[in-house]
């Protein structure tokens, strides 16, 4: 049976496969100039407006600028003073704060946050056992949903405070799995810790970080609110020319600081001098190894370093290691990383939502900041560690972020580990036999095939617990559960044949409108059997169609699906019309008459009806049938 899991898997990952493009890798700018070339090439390649940029080393800048438009309609240049949104970069203060008052002794990181703020709700049936403590709220091991549509939907005026903004919608905050123990991105976790320290400080949190953080370590112009007109950036759609009007986000701390260049060139500056600016210390060193270091999850009990610290996470670029966090919000892309072994780091910000701008720009900017550096070395293979091969199988992310696109993750997630010539191969939607190399212990480093070697390890054989075998895996830090071969290949089996079976059912569909066009053709005992099938599927289409829609941008996605509107009601009326014309495709199915019926027609349609029951079911048990997202 061995040949089943090849055919499967090939099957399909063949057109992800296929539709892989090689990457063309840009030729490292020698000089600031020509790295400033690039950058404006790339702006007008892609029609993105403007972009805040810094180079820092721990000595001092080494270019600072602002290029483009910071407004298009008033031409407006962007300058190093121009302000830009960071998102969740902006987390990072969040942690710093609740750091420096576990230095004070007004907290740890390990009190349960119920004992310091029992008035904030959220649910935790583990919470006699594994109590959702602090550190999990900046390290998002609270297990919590991430935020709904509803919340990122709200547009919070200046004057809501945190714990207004907490009771406003809660229905998120729940964990799914015992605190501490995977990693999923949460926002509300840092807005819960930031209510924290207005509690014990008796403070507002934004005027805590003005006092502590921005004064000292020389963030002059950094706020979390909206700036008089003239001193920030315009944010734009994709297409770099239609503006965004601001959002007050509901949770400040988690996304809401307005920087400049000079403000995040600091920012850095900081970061590399381990908490010290000028040689005063704002925190200890020991915090800033804190933030760096992730300590909650199983992988880092097991003694993982990279993952996510608190609001500080580890990526590898090209053979190299950072440090820092990224950031977006609707019409604008943020990337601060640095390296502490080096002594540099950059910072850039664009006022648009072009990924194609964000990724080239951070390409160009990281191949200009390593040209002279020497990659790290890499650790030695080492033996598999003993008992790996218990970790062979079949594995299903089991760390979703959101609840929301859990049913997809449950399908598209599902990966196949195996050990060959002392190695592990990994194989999933991303790709086919990735390599990772055994290093020490149970880590594993992965062997991109075409990006150099990762220097770190990236993949953690778990140790076993009641819960069942896992591993974490990848720089998303994806903590997998290992299922049986027949669930993994029954579930892979099923998603083919419901494919196949919704694709079948459009290639038909205009042959049966057609035919019921044709006196001599038409059958009205095939009828129902014909026209249910096809309405679940324009059904289906509609309702997929509609978030696809949406999600063109990452604004129009949350306004439209986090209110209700015409959108959000057209994908709640579509997922019911699916459900409901699949029944009536059974039932038209069982009722049709022994004569008047062709035998290929009665066996094509009991095939896409068990098809579309299933899909019905699946998509019922995610709560997906009859969604209201607005809620």
């Amino acid at each position: 049976m061995r040949w089943i899991i090849p055919v499967v898997l090939i099957s399909v990952l063949a057109p992800f496969c296929l539709a892989a493009e090689k990457d063309e890798k840009q030729k490292a700018a020698q000089s600031i100039d020509e790295l400033r070339q690039q950058l404006e090439k790339v702006l007008a390649e892609t029609h993105t407006p403007g972009v805040s940029v810094a180079i820092v080393h721990r000595d001092g800048p080494e270019w600072i600028a602002g290029l483009g438009k910071a407004d298009v309609a008033s031409g407006r240049d962007t300058t190093a003073e121009t302000l830009f949104r960071i998102g969740s970069v902006s987390k990072g203060f969040a942690s710093l704060s609740i750091l420096m008052l576990a230095d004070q002794g007004k907290l740890s990181l390990d009190d349960p946050v119920h004992k310091l703020a029992p008035e904030v709700w959220f649910e935790n049936r583990w919470e006699a056992s594994d109590p959702v403590r602090v550190l999990h709220l900046l390290e998002h091991t609270t297990g919590w949903d991430d935020m709904h549509l509803r919340e990122w939907a709200k547009d919070a005026p200046g004057s809501m405070g945190l714990r207004e903004a907490l009771d406003y919608d809660h229905h998120s905050r729940i964990s799914r799995w015992r605190p501490g123990t995977r990693m999923a991105y949460c926002n509300s976790g840092p807005a819960v810790a930031a209510y924290i320290v207005e509690k014990l400080t008796d403070q507002r949190f934004e005027d805590f970080v003005e006092q502590n953080f921005f004064r000292p370590i020389g963030m002059k112009t950094a706020t979390y609110f909206e700036r008089a007109p003239g001193t920030a950036t315009t944010l734009y759609h994709p297409d770099g020319k239609t503006p965004y009007r601001y959002q007050n986000l509901l949770f400040r701390p988690m996304g809401s600081i307005n920087a400049s260049a000079n403000d995040m060139a600091a920012y850095l500056q900081f970061y590399l001098n381990r908490g010290a600016v000028n040689g005063k210390q704002i925190v200890p060193a020991a915090a800033i190894d804190r933030m760096e270091i992730p300590a909650s999850t199983w992988a880092a009990r097991d003694g993982m370093k990279a993952g996510y610290g608190l609001g500080n996470f580890w990526s590898v670029e090209d053979g190299f290691v950072y440090h820092g966090h990224d950031g977006g919000v609707a019409g604008g892309h943020t990337d601060m990383a640095y390296m502490p072994d080096y002594g540099v780091g950059y910072f850039f910000s664009i006022n648009s939502e072009n990924e194609d701008a964000f990724d080239r720009i951070g390409n160009s900017i990281r191949a200009y900041v390593t040209n002279k550096l020497q990659k790290p070395l890499l650790p030695p293979m080492a033996s598999l560690p003993p008992g790996a091969a218990e970790y062979a199988g079949w594995y299903e992310p089991a760390s979703p972020r959101t609840e929301f696109f859990h049913f997809v993750e449950q399908l598209a997630g599902i990966s196949w580990v195996r050990f060959k010539d002392g190695k592990l191969l990994f194989t999933s939607l991303q790709g086919w036999n990735e390599v990772y190399l055994p290093v020490a212990g149970t880590q594993f480093r992965h062997v991109p095939k075409k990006d150099p070697p990762e220097p770190v390890a990236t993949l953690e054989l778990l140790t076993p617990n009641e819960e069942g075998r896992f591993i974490q895996a990848g720089m998303e830090f994806t903590t997998m559960k290992r299922i049986p071969a027949w669930l993994a290949i029954g579930e892979l089996v099923l998603t083919v044949f419901v494919v196949l079976s919704i694709v079948s059912i459009l290639a038909y569909g205009p042959f049966w409108i057609l035919g019921g066009l044709n006196k001599k053709r038409r059958c009205p005992a095939e009828r129902g059997m014909r026209i249910w099938p096809l309405t679940a599927v324009l059904g289906l289409i509609t309702s997929v169609g509609v978030i696809v829609v949406c999600a063109g941008d990452f604004g129009d996605w949350i306004m439209r699906l986090g209110n209700l509107t015409g959108w959000s009601a057209v994908v709640f009326l579509a997922t019911i019309a699916f459900a409901v014309a699949s029944l009536g495709s059974a039932i038209a199915w069982w009722r049709a008459p022994a004569e008047g019926v062709r035998r290929g027609v009665r066996r094509f349609s009991m095939i896409v009806t068990v098809a579309l029951l299933i899909a019905t079911a699946y998509l019922a048990y995610w709560g997906i049938i009859g969604v209201r997202t607005w809620v």
